[in-house]
This record gives structure tokens, C-alpha cells and sequence, in this order.
């Protein structure tokens, strides 16, 4: 855009260009993604576009070989597209270098995973400081940000716990402390309740709604469509494409339904 194009730009066009850049934490346009495997194409994702707004809870869902894991991958600046424009805060990542995009992965998205990925040698608030280590911070405000973040999940007593000492819904909490803890733009969490029994799923998604009350944008990866209504939006892939994107109409509260749980028997 040359100097006379750029000065060109109304007023009210400036201003829709900054009110789209502050309501939309990820636009995806036209997303192709192309794996060959010998002589084989495969098409992963087939003309994905979506937007999501910043505070909204989204479930990606899908069965095996849909394209879900393949678009999250995207979403997390963990690949590329073959072709389309991905936009994380009005940024394209397409452009950004291996170290920009190193950087996005640790300050603007936090990631939460089904089988927990926590260091077993390392105490709960170590395993959560691990992320900060990038960050230019010191080592005080390091050990206060995973202190606030582990109290975030109703785990402030139990810091100097290791893995082997926490329960697998513990454990899961200890890993979204570890994804809150450089207070990024946006959390994705893949399959989160996997590996949890059906009272733990409730008690961490009980945590995500609330870090969604708050503010935290959150995509969510989940096959189980119980999961699903506890978020605000739903949106199903087959085939590469989304087949279906619309709100979930009364989002369950996953408070409410832990009073109708019963507890679990140690």
C-alpha cells in the first residue's frame, strides 16, 4: 500500500478496521491443508473459514480423520496451510519466521492436552513455571504468576505436589494452570477430558467455564457431545469441512450438574 493509499483511508474505514482487529481473536479463510503421503494426496481440510471472537467457547467436533486435529494444529501455529490466510489477533501467521511464531505459541496461546504432558520429577508450581522460562520475566514474578495460576484451579495448597501425588483431574488442572500462566490470548484444549472419569470432566470443564466468564477465549477439541454443551458454540467437521457451526442453544452449567453427581468414593 503506497503513502497516498494509506492517507486515502476514511475515518469510519479505519475505525472498522480496528473494531474487526479487537473483535476477532482468530479469522480463517478459505483453509486448504494437502499432506502427500507417496503418490497420495490427501486432503486434510478443504476450504475451512471461520471466525471467533474474543470470549467465546468453541467445540471443534468431529470424527477420526475429519479435520479437527488438523485445523487445531493450524490454530496453534503448530502448521501451515497449504493455502488460505490464518489470523490470530490480526496477524497472518502464514508470514511470521519460526522464531515469531515461537513466540506466538508461548505468549498468546496456551495449550492443554488429553494426557497432561507434566514433567513427573517436577513439583506441581515448577511444571507450571516451565512456560515462563521463555519469557523475560524474573524469577519472583516467574514463582508468583504459577502461584496465581495454580489458585486459579483450586490448587494453591498443593504447589510442592509432584504428578504422582495428584488424582488424573488434579493432574489436568495443574496442566491449564501451565497454559494460564503466560495469560494468553486464547486456550486450546484438545480432548482435555479424554482421559478423566465422568464426574472429573465436569469439575475441569466447571474451571473452563469459569476462565471463559472471565474473559479467555477458549477452542476446545472433544468427541463427546456431553462435553460439547457446556460450551457456547458448536462446530462439527467431516470430511475436511465444517458441516455444521451454530450456537449451543442452552449451555449447560457444569456447577449445577456436579450437585446432581455423585461424589467419588477414594
Amino acid at each position: 500500500m503506497s503513502a497516498h493509499e494509506a492517507n486515502s483511508i476514511s475515518e469510519p474505514e479505519i475505525a472498522e478496521l480496528q473494531t474487526r482487529r479487537s473483535e476477532f481473536v482468530i479469522e480463517a479463510r478459505d483453509i486448504h491443508k494437502t499432506y502427500q503421503l507417496g503418490e497420495t494426496q490427501v486432503h486434510a481440510l478443504r476450504g475451512v473459514s471461520v471466525e471467533i471472537r474474543h470470549g467465546e467457547f468453541v467445540a471443534i467436533m468431529g470424527a477420526s480423520g475429519s479435520g479437527k486435529s488438523t485445523f487445531m494444529n493450524i490454530l496453534g501455529c503448530l502448521d501451515k496451510p497449504t493455502s488460505g490466510q490464518y489470523l490470530l489477533e490480526g496477524t497472518a501467521v502464514a508470514q511470521l519466521t519460526k522464531r515469531e511464531l515461537a513466540a506466538i505459541r508461548n505468549r498468546k496461546i496456551g495449550f492443554v492436552f488429553q494426557g497432561f504432558n507434566l514433567l513427573a520429577r517436577t513439583t506441581a508450581l515448577e511444571n507450571v513455571e516451565l512456560p515462563t522460562l521463555y519469557a523475560r520475566m524474573g524469577k519472583e514474578e516467574r514463582h508468583q504468576r504459577a502461584r496465581e495460576a495454580l489458585e486459579m484451579v483450586g490448587l494453591g495448597e498443593r504447589i510442592d505436589h509432584f504428578p504422582s501425588q495428584l488424582s488424573g483431574g488434579q493432574q489436568q488442572r495443574v496442566a491449564i494452570a501451565r497454559a494460564l500462566v503466560n495469560r494468553p490470548s486464547i486456550l486450546l484444549a484438545d480432548e482435555p477430558t479424554g482421559n478423566l472419569d465422568s464426574r472429573t470432566s465436569v469439575e475441569v470443564m466447571e474451571i473452563l467455564q469459569s476462565l471463559n466468564e472471565q474473559g479467555l477465549t477458549i477452542v476446545l477439541v472433544t468427541h463427546e457431545h456431553d462435553i460439547s454443551q457446556f460450551t457456547k458454540r458448536s462446530i462439527v467437521f467431516r470430511d475436511g469441512k465444517i458441516r455444521r457451526d451454530e450456537p449451543v442453544a442452552q449451555p449447560a452449567r457444569a456447577a449445577d450438574v456436579l450437585k446432581s453427581m455423585p461424589a467419588l468414593e477414594d
